[in-house]
C-alpha cells in the first residue's frame, strides 16, 4: 500500500508541527505525538499530572504553531457556566440583546484544573466538547473550527475538587501524563534560562486550511477487518475482566478506531496496523474504565488496560 495523499501545501506539516513543539517541550516526543493525533482526530485531551511539568507550555506551543486563537481558563469552585460560554447583554444604543462570547470561543482551550469546577460548569464544557456548540438562552452558537480542549487535573489534590463523572471522561479522546522531563532535558532547560522566549518566538508552521484538510483526510484511512475485530476484542475484554467494574463504552471503541486512523495519517500510512491499536489502547481507553478495587487513579487504570492488551492475541 502507498502512503496517504496529503494536500500539497500540507506535505511534511505534521513533522514540522511536532518538531517545533518539541523545541519547547523537551524529551516528550510520544506525548507530543499523542496530542497531535488528537488534533487530527478532532479530539480533546485530559492531562493528569502534577504542576510544573509543561502542561500550559504544551497547549500554548500547539496554538502558536498553528496560528490559532488560544485561551486559558483557570477552573475554580465559583466559576459559572456563563464565565466560560459568554453572556447576553442588552445594548441601550441599539435597544437589542447581544451575545458576548466567553473564552471558550477559541481554537485551543486550556481548561486548567478542570476538576475544581462545579458539575454545572463541567456540564457546560461537556456540550462544547461533544458537539462543538454551546447553548445559552435557548440559542445555540457554533464554536470555531478547529476546536480542541486540553484539560488538566492534579492527581494529588482532592480537597475542593469535583471528580469528573464517567460521562464527561468519555468525551476525552485521550488521557495522558507528561511526567518529569529527562535529566538532560532539564539541564538544557536550565542552561537556556527557560522556554518563555522560545515560546514567544514560535510562528505558525501549518495553515488553518491545511490542518482542516488533514482532519478531513482521517476518515479515509483504511482499517482491515481483522484489525477492526482486534479493537472490538480489546474492548470486550475490558467488559469481561474480573478487575474492571465498568468496561469501555461503544463511544470508547469508536474513539479508538478514529485515533488509530489519525495515527496512521501522522505516520504517512493509508491504513491502520495492529501496532497502532496497541500503542493507543492505554491513552484512549484507560480513563474510561472503573476498577472493582476503587479509584486508583489514571496510573492504576493504565496498568489494567495494559494487562488487557497483553491478554488479547494480536492478529497476523
Amino acid at each position: 500500500m502507498t502512503g496517504v495523499s496529503h494536500p500539497p501545501a500540507a506535505q511534511g506539516a505534521i513533522a514540522r508541527l511536532e518538531d517545533q513543539i518539541a523545541g519547547v517541550l523537551r524529551g516528550k516526543p510520544e506525548a507530543i505525538r499523542r496530542v497531535v493525533v488528537c488534533l487530527l482526530a478532532r479530539g480533546n485531551v485530559l492531562i493528569e499530572d502534577v504542576p510544573g511539568v509543561g502542561k500550559t507550555t504544551l497547549a500554548q506551543a500547539v496554538a502558536r504553531s498553528l496560528g490559532l486563537a488560544f485561551q486559558r481558563i483557570q477552573f475554580t469552585s465559583d466559576l459559572l457556566p456563563s464565565d466560560i460560554i459568554g453572556v447576553t447583554i442588552f445594548r441601550r444604543e441599539t435597544e437589542s440583546f447581544e451575545f458576548v462570547p466567553g473564552p471558550l470561543f477559541a481554537n485551543v482551550v486550556l481548561a486548567d484544573e478542570i476538576n475544581r469546577a462545579s458539575p454545572k460548569t463541567q456540564s457546560a464544557l461537556l456540550e462544547a466538547m461533544s458537539e462543538g456548540k454551546v447553548s445559552i438562552e435557548r440559542k445555540r452558537y457554533v464554536l470555531p473550527r478547529p476546536f480542541m480542549v486540553l484539560a488538566t487535573q492534579n492527581p494529588l489534590e482532592y480537597v475542593g475538587t469535583f471528580p469528573l463523572p464517567e460521562s464527561q471522561l468519555d468525551r476525552f479522546l485521550m488521557s495522558l501524563r507528561l511526567g518529569y522531563p529527562p535529566r538532560e532535558a532539564e539541564r538544557q532547560l536550565l542552561n537556556e534560562g527557560g522556554v518563555d522566549e522560545t515560546l514567544a518566538e514560535l510562528r505558525p508552521v501549518i495553515e488553518r486550511d491545511d490542518l482542516l484538510a488533514l482532519q478531513a483526510a482521517v476518515p479515509g484511512i483504511q482499517v482491515a477487518d481483522k484489525v477492526v475485530e482486534y479493537m472490538i476484542e480489546l474492548v470486550e475484554a475490558t467488559r469481561r475482566s474480573e478487575e474492571i467494574l465498568l468496561g469501555v463504552s461503544t463511544r470508547g471503541l469508536q474513539d479508538l478506531h478514529r485515533a488509530c486512523k489519525a495515527l496512521a495519517l501522522a505516520e504517512d500510512r493509508s491504513y491502520v496496523i495492529p501496532d497502532d491499536v496497541q500503542r493507543l489502547a492505554v491513552p484512549v481507553l484507560a480513563h474510561r474504565i472503573v476498577l472493582r478495587r476503587g479509584d486508583v487513579g489514571l496510573e492504576g487504570n493504565s496498568e489494567a488496560i495494559a494487562r488487557v492488551v497483553e491478554s488479547v492475541p494480536v492478529p497476523v
